[in-house]
């Protein structure tokens, strides 16, 4: 009786845990046999669960087998009943004979394990000795996805050492095609082969450039011609390429050593197995006349003038930045704003044209002190303030959104991603790793920048007291500082052409800056 006691009161004691047995057969064949498949799953499952008898393991009457289903998705009628009864809390531990019998999709068993782990459900693979349930489980799970990034770098590793020597043996790796070429991939790896209507263009546009001396006037004489960039197709029957040529374009054209039959690896530039369409001395003077227009032209000295819009000054019609530059005649140096659109492809892509820089500055600073004067100005920029504030808080808060969704995503992925492969698990883990650590630094920065938009928000007081006393700042600063002024104060000067009208932005944190009366240290900072 004491025993019986005894046992009766261990056996309330110990917490029960029910076990459901799941199984899986891909075909047909032999289940129609007395004891097929499935029952010797079920008959090694059960002998597990046996075993576990003083744990509290109980095994579950009900039967998940599924017979003539494949693994590979998760359209398996006793799966599905499985996951519904885990969901209504009947199963405590899913068992199966192999892990493989749960699932053969990474992103399904990913998916299922996440399902598992939502409702605290364990899981057991029986000929594996994979069990969740305690520490060595998990501790294996953390020991496949260390050796799947480590596979992961070796792999990295292993194929830029095998671009490295076939670009040291002067093979064309891949990549975009370019003008000149064809690719050839008859013989297993891909190569470069001429194709005589473009090679010829090539030589010509070379010449071109030797002929006209600028970027800009070959640009504007492609146009003319209708010349356009390589034009191929992918290999998912997609059509690519085909744009016009500015100068950037035609710069990484002249500058390509792959026309004179050469391969570039970082630094160093090797004999290639293709091909040369361009001579080497055309090609080296060609080099010889874009260093001498890198060194006398005025890239080197833009900017260097205090200029008041630099940087905020944008062409509506091209929806383009437009840059700050210069011209020297008779000694006299006169500053413009053009776009940037115009600058690469010619003047006649812009209608806005180049915009005398005083004249422009002078407007955006007598607008700026006008709204000091005006109420119904005043009135206006605060609330223009506060929207772009809301538009801008609005933004961020969807994106938010999108981020927290995405990041509840892969962090699923991620636990649900356990495969009997360790070579498929190499694949996909590390990089679903990278994703969440992006994704969160992401989170981190919007919600970062929301704390500041929503400390940004400015009041009637903010703006009348950045405005009044304006005049009086302006008049006290060099050049440099009123530029420095002018981008903490404003986001952003549309130009538009066809009105021939100037719009301005404002930072709301900037009027914050100015109300404040910090606008020295806001200096400093800038």
């Amino acid at each position: 009786m004491k025993r019986r006691a005894a046992g009766s009161k261990a056996s309330s004691t110990t917490p029960r845990t029910r076990c459901a047995v799941y199984t899986r057969k891909s075909s047909e064949e032999g289940l129609q046999q007395d004891f097929n498949s499935l029952d010797a799953q079920r008959e090694a499952a059960e002998a597990y669960i046996a075993s576990q008898k003083a744990e509290g393991w109980i095994c579950l009457a009900e039967r998940y087998d599924d017979g003539g289903f494949t693994g590979g998705n998760m359209e398996r009628p006793a799966l599905q009943r499985l996951l519904a009864d885990i969901e209504s809390g009947q199963i405590d531990c899913v068992v199966v004979y192999k892990v493989d019998r749960l699932s053969r999709s990474l992103l399904d068993f990913a998916r299922i394990m996440e399902n598992f782990e939502c409702q605290q459900v364990s899981f057991v693979s029986v000929t594996q000795h994979f069990n969740t349930t305690h520490s060595m489980g998990r501790l294996t799970l953390n020991i496949l996805l260390s050796f799947a990034q480590f596979e992961r770098e070796i792999i990295g590793e292993r194929i830029r050492d095998k671009i490295a020597a076939s670009r040291q043996r002067g093979k064309w790796t891949g990549g975009r095609p370019i003008l000149g070429y064809d690719v050839d991939r008859s013989s297993g790896g891909p190569r470069l082969v001429i194709n005589p209507n473009e090679a010829s263009q090539v030589c010509q546009i070379f010449e071109l450039y030797l002929e006209r001396g600028s970027l800009l006037k070959v640009v504007t004489e492609l146009e003319h011609r209708d010349w356009r960039t390589k034009v191929w197709t992918t290999r998912a029957k997609g059509e690519r390429g085909g744009l016009p040529y500015d100068k950037c374009r035609l710069h990484s054209l002249l500058t390509n050593v792959l026309y004179v039959g050469k391969v570039r690896y970082k630094n160093e530039t090797y004999a290639g197995e293709h091909q040369a369409i361009v001579a080497d001395d055309l090609f080296a003077r060609v080099q010889r006349q874009l260093q001498r227009n890198g060194r006398n032209g005025t890239v080197g000295h833009r900017n260097r003038h205090g200029a008041l819009l630099r940087g905020l000054l944008r062409c509506r019609a091209c929806n383009r930045v437009m840059s700050h530059t210069f011209t020297t005649r008779g000694g006299r140096r006169y500053r413009y704003y053009r776009c940037t659109n115009a600058t690469k492809r010619g003047r006649q892509s812009c209608p806005s044209g180049s915009l005398p820089a005083i004249e422009m500055e002078n407007a955006v600073v007598e607008q700026i002190h006008g709204i000091a004067r005006d109420p119904g100005l005043l009135r206006e920029t605060l609330e223009a303030a506060r929207r772009q504030t809301d538009q801008s808080i609005g933004r961020r808060t969807a994106e938010r959104r999108a981020v927290q969704r995405g990041l509840a995503r892969l962090q699923a992925d991620i636990r649900r991603v356990v495969a009997d492969d360790a070579a498929e698990a190499a694949a996909r883990l590390p990089d679903l790793h990278d994703q969440v650590a992006a994704a969160q630094r992401r989170l981190t920065k919007i919600e970062t920048q929301l704390l500041e938009l929503r400390a940004e928000r400015v009041s009637d007081d903010d703006v009348a007291g950045a405005f009044a006393d304006f005049d009086n700042l302006w008049s006290t600063l060099s050049p440099r500082e009123q530029a420095r002024v002018v981008r903490l104060l404003v986001r952003a000067v549309e130009f538009d052409a066809d009105q021939c009208t100037i719009e301005i932005s404002f930072h709301a944190a900037g009027i914050r800056t100015l109300a404040d009366g910090e606008s020295n240290d806001a200096e400093e900072a800038a």
